[in-house]
């Protein structure tokens, strides 16, 4: 969850300053001032309205009262606020992009009460457009309005995952903070000295420097979290600790910090530690600290492998989100969120709901649940419908919930019930039944339309289209390789919770850009590529099941032309490939792609040379140094690999009739491979082969056995091998068509 602490200032403009107005407005105008900084409200619109009355033009007095009825409503009116300011605006006839020179100074007050509005309603794009424009012009302002200008600006800039314009910004910072504390204690001290409070407001001033100072402090901790730039954080990390001491928000970015090391057992201690009871509530501040505690802890224990663990404490924070919104009066789920009325104005950002079924989905996918984690991701997707990552992620629980009974992919070789779908008839003519290939695919549901958002491969093939379409076009697009994943104090996802450290190096480059993809942090560039892959891979799978093999082959053939391929994803492109081209009856060309050399590596990242910039292992392989173990559904070496494609290039020659081609290579692929990791499929290709070789009793002793290489002595002589296959109308025996049935695709 985010530690916002946006010092957003106050929205409070003081007429005093105004030029060209008489002594009596100044008194008027300084007393409605002091009555609103009292808390008078109704006060301070008395005099509010009494200064109308002589200056009826001026727009500022209509924007002060505008405001101090926000005020009095208790910062609840949000929207009626938003629409006064734009009706001040439009009577103004002025616009952000008209921002051009010194004499729209005089309105930088109302564009800034603007852009908190929209900071509050999460339109940080809109926010951010007006921030900059005031920027340009920050030397005239006001030290204490300039500090404000600065500190939305880096609070939006972290939000979006800009964290290298945020660190300038806070270079600027620094200084307007030291010039306002040497004015104020130099040339300022006389203005004090008149005053009966001078040593009480030294003292205030003071305080208000060091809050900012530490403020200033945490938001560099974020940047560099953001970075990966971990040795400047442990700096800055040592200077929270100093001017912040063990508070929740220091503890929750030195937990984020010992997160991103590795640390994992540390940064749970370090959350133990912090005292969230003592944090004012979202009401105050808008952040619930309760909820962002669990959400960490998921977090955490996602990285450490540990999925049900994690999804036990997102579900914690989910629930702490709901009694929040509960406290704020249905406002964050009902109509009255839509509306912005009746909540107050930094309880907006409270509700993290979205984020946190982000997480719920990713935890769920991991744990084998996809029909549960389809309904978080698609209750998520529709705010972050813009996510590449997240669509791929609706397929694969489409895809998970498709493709049959897990046991029989998990567990090796199934029992002989998995190839026997029957037995008819008794003694002489007793015969076998043998499953069809097509009786082991799924039904898939018909009469429906595929954009129905249920878990069906039709709905996955829109969601990887979805995927596609938002990747940029051009691979050349540079990207910040160090813009780092979003932290775990700050909304992290379990997407971002699975990068490592290993690439935490910090450097940047001018002008790189990213794809944003939120909740999660934004795509670097070779994250763009390793997702493009997957996505390829996916879109060739789905293409397959549907009996789509031209976009299969498509798919297949665009995957393997991609110049960073892992050896996971190129295996699966040569297989996609082939089935593909069997479909079509172009059964040599399917062959080449079935060649065992093309498989040299089975690896399920890029070549360490090629991950310099960091990897999109992502969501679903989050740390390889946790012990997770490759699904035994995927060869787990590249003898096991060629093995399989050993035994669809034996399936490939049984299509052309070339049975020697394909006994060959059977038993040299079962010779590679453990007995228990021979697929079904195989078994019966076996089975189909003696059958035309005319050697029944082997047949038989390869069904009941269910072993491709019987240790008995078939009990035929060599001449049987003529005798004409033996086949029943009632008992049809196929060879394999479809290599995807045994080898499923990985998540990556």
């Amino acid at each position: 969850m985010a530690e916002t602490g946006s010092d957003v200032g106050d929205m409070k403009h003081d007429s005093v300053s105004s030029p060209g107005i008489s002594d009596q407005e100044k008194e008027m105008a300084t007393n409605a001032f002091e009555a609103f900084k009292a808390g008078s409200y109704d006060e301070s619109l008395k005099h509010l309205d009494s200064l109308q009355e002589l200056n009826k033009e001026d727009y500022k007095v209509t924007m002060n009262k505008a405001i101090t009825e926000f005020y009095k409503s208790g910062q609840t009116t949000t929207s009626t606020l938003k629409q006064t300011l734009i009706t001040l605006k439009n009577q103004m006839h002025t616009a952000v992009d008209d921002i051009d020179g010194l004499d729209d100074v005089e309105n930088s007050i109302l564009n800034y009460n603007q852009a908190v509005i929209h900071y509050h309603m999460r339109q940080y794009s809109e926010s951010i457009s007006i921030g900059e424009k005031l920027y340009q012009f920050l030397e005239p302002f006001e030290e204490k309005f300039a500090q404000a200008i600065c500190f939305l600006l880096v609070d939006l800039y972290l939000l979006t995952f800009q964290p290298e314009k945020a660190l300038h910004l806070l270079a600027v910072l620094e200084k307007l903070t030291v010039k306002d504390g040497n004015s104020k204690n130099g040339k300022g001290e006389s203005t004090y000295s008149t005053n009966k409070e001078s040593s009480s407001l030294k003292a205030e001033f003071t305080a208000m420097i060091e809050a900012a100072k530490s403020k200033m402090h945490q938001y560099k901790v974020r940047a560099y979290i953001q970075m990966k730039s971990l040795k400047a954080c442990k700096r800055e990390i040592k200077s929270v600790m100093n001017t912040s001491g063990n508070s929740a928000p220091s503890l929750f970015l030195k937990s984020n910090f010992e997160y991103l090391r590795g640390n994992y057992r540390k940064a749970v201690k370090l959350l133990n530690s912090s005292n969230i009871a003592e944090h004012p509530g979202p009401l105050k501040t808008g952040e619930c600290v309760r909820c962002m505690f669990w959400n960490n802890l998921g977090c955490i224990h996602f990285a450490m492998g540990k999925h049900n663990l994690g999804l036990f404490y997102f579900k914690k924070a989910l629930q702490e989100n709901d009694h929040v919104c509960a406290q704020l009066g249905d406002g964050s789920n009902g109509q009255a969120a839509k509306k912005f009325t009746g909540i107050p104005m930094c309880a907006l950002l409270a509700n993290k709901r979205y984020e946190l079924l982000y997480n719920c989905g990713i935890q769920l996918l991991h744990i084998g649940r996809p029909l549960a984690a389809f309904e978080c991701l698609m209750e998520a997707v529709q705010v972050y419908h813009s996510n590449p990552r997240l669509w791929l992620r609706l397929a694969e629980c489409c895809i998970t919930a498709n493709k049959g009974s897990s046991e029989q992919e998990t567990k090796g070789l199934p029992s002989k019930k998995g190839i026997v779908q029957a037995v008819v008839g008794q003694g002489y003519h007793r015969k076998i039944v043998l499953a069809s290939q097509s009786a082991q695919n799924t039904i898939y549901s018909e009469g429906q339309s595929a954009a129905i958002p249920v878990a069906s491969m039709e709905f996955a093939a829109i969601c990887l289209r979805n995927a596609l379409l938002l990747l940029p076009e051009h691979q050349q697009h540079d990207s910040k390789p160090d813009n780092g994943s979003k932290s775990c104090s700050q909304s992290g996802t379990t997407e971002s919770g699975s990068e490592t450290s290993d690439a935490c190096s910090g450097k940047t480059q001018e002008g790189d850009k990213f794809i944003p993809a939120a909740p999660s942090s934004p795509l670097r560039k070779q994250e763009v590529e390793n997702l493009r892959c997957s996505i390829l891979a996916c879109s060739a799978y789905v293409a397959l099941a549907l009996g789509d093999n031209l976009m299969a082959l498509n798919h297949a053939e665009k995957l393997l032309h991609q110049t960073k391929l892992s050896g996971s994803l190129k295996f699966l492109g040569h297989l996609y490939a082939a089935e593909a081209l069997i479909s079509l009856d172009r059964i040599s060309d399917a062959i080449a792609h079935l060649n065992p050399e093309n498989v040299t590596d089975v690896s399920l990242g890029v070549s360490s040379s090629e991950q310099d910039q960091g990897s999109d292992k992502g969501d679903l392989e989050p740390v390889e140094s946790s012990g997770k173990q490759t699904p035994l559904c995927y060869p787990s070496s590249v003898s096991s690999a060629r093995a399989t494609m050993l035994f669809n290039l034996g399936s490939a020659y049984c299509l052309r009739s070339e049975y020697e081609k394909a006994r060959k290579c059977l038993h040299q692929a079962a010779s590679m491979v453990n007995t228990k990791e021979i697929p079904p499929e195989a078994i019966l290709l076996g089975v189909y082969l003696e059958l035309q070789n005319g050697n029944t009793q082997l047949a038989l002793q390869i069904i009941k056995r269910n072993q491709l290489l019987p240790s008995v002595k078939p009990a035929s002589s060599p001449d049987l091998r003529k005798k004409p296959l033996p086949f029943q109308s009632s008992q049809p025996v196929q060879p394999i068509q479809t290599p995807s049935s045994f080898t499923q695709v990985q998540r990556k």
